[in-house]
């Protein structure tokens, strides 16, 4: 926090690691767009991309402020934020953790401030229980993390279980772990580290082939969604 009780923004968003970012920067961007980033104090959680970081600037946020620890636990006082951003941070988290991460979310906003989120989704809501357990038991395999993606729906309804009202549901194909959409991602410097990395690790290339290949198996299961939620303004009680 600066004296004056803003959040500062970074010069640069290098330090962001890519990760998982289900529907690519073209989703965020629409997302952001929804979210008015512009003029708005901005935390950003768990940060996926310096591309993210990056583009959440270039919108011209009064600040902006990244918390790489843990997004449950900000640190911010009640009440000081405009907009909450984050990518996939609830698709890699169990239930529990999940409303962890709303609450505190919905803590730091005032009143009328937006949640933004970017994640995995499976579809259609109606999808048999089973074939949920299924992609989710696979993409937890592949990326070794308890990969917990919802349908729409219930994205939604979680948000609307943590206080939030949506506002704006937005979706995109997904292609996880495919060379294009990394390339889109994290642009070709970032493209050429992760090809470095899984050249020198084989368990990691292990892991972004398998990805690949559950990607690919569950296609038609899986999609990207972008929801933006308020947090209500406080009810007005008549004497």
């Amino acid at each position: 926090m600066t004296d004056d009780g803003s959040l500062p923004v970074p010069q640069r968003s290098d330090a962001a690691d890519p990760v998982l970012c289900p529907g690519g920067p073209e989703l965020t961007s629409r997302m952001l767009a929804a979210a008015g980033i512009t003029g708005a104090d901005v935390v950003h959680l768990a940060r996926a991309s310096a591309r993210t970081s990056r583009d959440i600037v270039a919108l011209g946020p009064k600040s902006y402020l990244g918390v790489d620890d843990d997004p449950a636990s900000t640190g911010l006082p009640d009440g000081t934020v405009d907009v909450v951003v984050g990518e996939a941070v609830l698709t890699m988290r169990g239930e529990e953790a999940k409303k962890a991460i709303l609450a505190e979310a919905l803590r730091i906003l005032r009143p009328g401030g937006r949640c933004a989120v970017h994640e995995l989704g499976l579809t259609p809501d109606t999808l048999a229980p089973d074939t949920r357990d299924a992609i989710r038991r696979d993409l937890a395999r592949a990326q070794k993390v308890n990969l917990r993606p919802l349908t729409v729906a219930e994205w939604t309804e979680l948000l609307t279980a943590a206080g939030f009202r949506v506002a704006d549901v937005d979706r995109a194909p997904t292609a996880l772990a495919q060379p294009v959409r990394v390339h889109a991602d994290v642009g070709f410097l970032g493209a050429l580290r992760i090809a470095g990395h899984l050249v020198l690790r084989g368990a990691a290339r292990h892991r972004v082939f398998y990805l690949r290949h559950t990607g690919g198996e569950h296609r038609s299961h899986l999609t990207a969604v972008g929801i933006v939620a308020v947090k209500p303004a406080p009810a007005c009680h008549d004497e």
